[in-house]
């Protein structure tokens, strides 16, 4: 077999060198992370892992293996029927499974006689997520990062946004994370990746930026919802000079009202979520905020949310955990609109990269 190996470390910087990526995990192995734009060619599925499993703690290693080559055999031949009879000779295909290599080496063998110039990860995903790990520190603390502030409802996720349309690089955790960073913060019916997908989201995000350019992030927490912000980036964005964002409390109370929008759609989940503050506001604070957004009126309990929880915590934070904060450029745009945050961005990135 002519099958070319590489180490993890190899792979962390020759991803983009093939025609395909290909995960031959099961499912739920995939699900929880894979490298960077890998596709799923399970050689066993979530169903037949536990079967073969079965067999090999109850009957024996040899009834196991057999059965498990009669499945892999099947699905790699619905792998190559499905996604291969219309490959060039020219494709080339990076394989990795979990550590031994077994199931990719598999599908490297048939791909290999056919004729492809096939590549396998030594060590596989295990020893991907080991060099990733490594390298994620190093490659955080190469940027120059400039930290949007602003309490919540100023706009920093929406000038996040309108700073990526103009061509800046943009580091976007809570985008990658699926949530909103707070309590309040989880966006229904969208799940949060595990960490070891965060972390490699993050460090695949990274990969793709010009160390010569500034990178733009807010300023996160170490945790959004339920993932931690690698150490090294928080410890980067936490040295970095910020830019503070400031929008009148109106314009803040109506973003959130347009950005929370399924909160105002389904007061009893809003309420539900409510009651999370109970400890920290009381348990008759959060009553009479639950009592008026059933009422319908959301806006007063919202603008009450933003003065008494959010802002005095998060001016805490910031003073305590941002070196830069004390001298930010304070950023005033003319309001919440995507037109102002376009214009806003639009200065910003004319400005000189030393800001």
């Amino acid at each position: 077999m002519s099958v070319e190996r590489i180490s993890a470390e190899e792979a962390l910087g020759a991803l983009g060198n093939y025609s395909v990526v290909i995960d031959a995990r099961s499912e739920g192995e995939y699900a929880e992370d894979h490298l960077p734009g890998a596709v799923n060619w399970p050689s066993l599925h979530d169903e037949e892992r536990k079967i073969v499993g079965t067999r090999y703690k109850q009957i024996s290693q040899f009834e196991a293996k057999k059965l498990g080559a009669a499945l892999v055999a099947k699905n790699i031949a619905e792998h190559i029927q499905r996604d291969v009879l219309d490959k060039p000779r020219e494709w080339q295909p990076l394989l990795y499974c979990w550590r031994g290599g077994k199931r990719s080496g598999s599908l490297a063998l048939v791909l290999d006689q056919i004729g492809f110039k096939v590549t396998l990860v030594d060590g596989g995903y295990k020893a991907f997520r080991a060099a990733l790990v490594t390298d994620l520190p190093q490659l955080a603390g190469s940027f120059s990062y400039r930290v949007v502030c602003g309490p919540t409802g100023s706009g920093k996720t929406r000038l996040l946004q309108a700073l990526e349309a103009e061509g800046a690089q943009v580091l976007d955790l809570e985008a990658l994370a699926n949530h909103r960073s707070s309590v309040l913060g989880a966006i229904p019916g969208v799940p949060q990746p595990s960490q070891k997908a965060f972390d490699t989201s993050i460090w695949a995000a990274l990969k793709r930026f010009d160390p010569a350019q500034p990178v733009y992030i807010e300023s996160e927490s170490k945790k959004v919802g339920n993932v931690a912000v690698p150490e090294g980036l928080i410890t980067a964005m936490r040295a970095s000079p910020c830019l503070q964002l400031d929008l009148p409390e109106d314009e803040r109370v109506a973003l959130l009202l347009e950005d929370y929008d399924f909160f105002v759609k389904d007061i009893a989940f809003f309420c539900e979520r409510l009651g999370a503050l109970t400890e920290a506001r009381g348990k008759a604070t959060v009553q009479d905020w639950q009592a008026r957004a059933r009422s319908g009126d959301v806006a007063s309990v919202v603008r009450e949310l933003l003065v008494k929880h959010y802002d005095p915590g998060y001016l805490q934070s910031m003073q305590r955990n941002f070196s830069g904060h004390a001298s930010a450029r304070v950023l005033s745009p003319q309001d919440r609109s995507a037109a102002a945050m376009s214009a806003l961005a639009q200065a910003l990135r004319a400005e000189s990269p030393a800001f």
